[in-house]
């Protein structure tokens, strides 16, 4: 089974919505630079030391933009394998979505679309190499 590994969400202003999660829930919120989209990863569990939490889940906030596709939150889903399942996915009825791209320090990520249209993520962290 592969499991939900990571979540992703829309902001229009990325500090307004990371100083909401920080108040409301405790998250902790890091800002990267323009190099990497200016993207903010969230933490939303206690570490194990190594950057993964030990319960649930950590995600993101990215740059809302016009594109429809950028307005939903989406999850990511791990996997031991990135390519087998691109194959599974378009087998399956699904879209790739652009090409894979290694996000450093993590591993290789892709997007895609379900049959129903959903945008979902795959990521094969580097952990799982």
């Amino acid at each position: 089974m592969n499991p939900v590994v990571h979540f992703e969400m829309p902001a229009q202003d990325r500090k307004r919505m990371s100083d909401f999660y920080t108040k409301a829930f405790g998250w902790k919120t890091q800002q990267f630079g323009e190099d990497m989209g200016n993207y903010v990863l969230v933490e939303t569990a206690e570490s194990d030391g190594n950057g993964r939490p030990k319960q649930g889940i950590n995600g993101g906030f990215y740059q809302r933009t016009d594109d429809p596709v950028s307005n939903a939150p989406s999850i990511v889903i791990g996997v031991e394998n990135l390519q087998d399942h691109i194959n599974k996915i378009t087998a399956a009825g699904g879209k790739i979505i652009g090409e894979p791209m290694e996000i450093p320090g993590v591993g290789m990520w892709v997007s895609f679309f379900d049959t129903e249209g959903n945008r979902v993520s795959l990521l094969q962290p580097n952990s799982m190499n």
